[in-house]
């Protein structure tokens, strides 16, 4: 761990000098309190960097939370080891992209029998929260169960004993995504109206004990939860997919569903915060959690160490070392056939920024997360899908 300043303690290793410059003029924020954590996996982003730990008092920062608010993952173990799959694996990757809407802008044509339920119990939020999703989104019962695109993804994955594990990566969809933009904007509009300076537009913020406050964690929680829900209606189809193609019923051993990009009041050093992860999950003592790498690489089952100084959170991921235009130009589709190799996924060039190249090595992250995490499972990819 290095000490960047009183206001910022950092743990990458890999850190360029554009995301430590960012990290450093969001420490300085009046309402930190009492320090900014920088995870392993940190990153440029919007505002706020990826991979930081954000600790407000009586104020949030919209970007500081990002635009896909309840991103997260969810892993199933099964019952079932390698040797007990098909060889052909191609079936799977294609029954589970029927099942499941992916990419940008796809959505379920009609609301499925599992997701009634779901859609109930978020409706009853909404209400009780007092405000219309199909305001954002009218199409928001569809999105439910939907992938989306960029580095979210679906995989079937061996652990070191070669135990089947069933793992996907998604957020709060396009509903979520504009619930996020609207308070981002309202945030932007409230320092102007006041005139409030800022160092960055995107670093605008909300004031606890106002209107425009609590109108965001209202919507901020019912986004959030609509993420966890999407995990749990995608990672049902998935199942059931997997059941089919093995030719038997899937026994849960254990199941995690953790977000990534989400703001929860917590306690630290003596005091009550807002506390907003931006591409970090939590991690309290004894905390199951899923640190995820880049196609083609390891992911990670852990358990969290409680580290009082990283605020209780470790990293959610490998972190970008190339922005997607970069990683475009950069690499090509025969460099991520090579880094898929012996895995079963849609062969495109649509994935090249995706390649493992464009990130961090996730060995790397790990080792950086040594303090804040323990590892309990290794992970290998045998399937991956993914939305254009």
């Amino acid at each position: 761990m290095e000490t960047i300043n009183s206001r910022l303690k950092n743990w990458a290793s890999i850190l360029d000098e554009k995301t430590r410059e960012q990290a450093i003029t969001a420490s300085k924020m009046a309402f930190i309190f009492p320090h900014l954590a920088l995870m392993p996996d940190a990153h440029l982003g919007k505002g706020a960097t990826v991979g930081s730990v954000i600790p407000t008092l009586g104020a949030i920062i919209p970007a500081a939370v990002g635009v896909d608010i309840g991103c997260g993952m969810i892993a199933v173990k099964t019952q079932y080891c390698a040797r007990q799959l098909p060889k052909d694996r191609k079936p799977l990757r294609e029954d589970i992209e029927r099942a499941i809407p992916l990419s940008a802008g796809k959505y379920n044509r009609k609301v499925v029998a599992t997701a009634v339920p779901r859609i109930a119990e978020l409706r009853d939020l909404a209400e009780r929260a007092g405000f219309d999703p199909a305001s954002y989104a009218g199409n928001w019962e569809l999105q439910l169960g939907s992938l989306g695109s960029g580095n979210h993804f679906i995989e079937v994955s061996l652990d070191e004993d070669d135990n089947v594990w069933l793992f996907l990566h998604s957020g709060s969809r396009g509903v979520g995504n504009r619930i996020a933009t609207k308070h981002i904007k309202v945030a932007q509009q409230v320092a102007k109206k006041y005139w409030i300076e800022l160092p960055d537009p995107d670093l605008a913020y909300l004031v606890e004990g106002t209107e425009e406050f609590a109108a965001y964690i209202r919507e901020l929680r019912w986004a959030q939860h609509f993420a966890l829900l999407n995990r749990e209606e995608m990672m049902d189809r998935v199942i059931r997919q997997f059941s089919e193609w093995v030719g038997g019923d899937v026994r849960e051993i254990e199941r995690i569903n953790c977000h990534h990009n989400f703001t929860e009041k917590e306690t630290h050093f003596g005091k009550s915060v807002w506390l907003s992860r931006k591409g970090a999950i939590r991690a309290r003592q004894g905390d199951p959690g899923l640190i995820p790498g880049s196609m083609g690489t390891a992911s990670y089952v852990v358990i969290g160490k409680g580290n009082a100084v990283a605020l209780d959170s470790s990293p959610h991921g490998a972190g970008r070392e190339y922005s997607r235009s970069a990683a475009r130009k950069t690499f090509s589709v025969e460099q991520l056939r090579e880094a898929m190799k012996g895995i079963e996924y849609r062969d495109t060039d649509a994935f090249i920024d995706e390649i493992p190249g464009a990130y961090k090595p996730i060995d790397q992250v790990m080792e950086d997360a040594d303090d804040l995490v323990d590892v309990r499972h290794k992970l290998r990819q045998i399937i991956n899908v993914k939305g254009d």
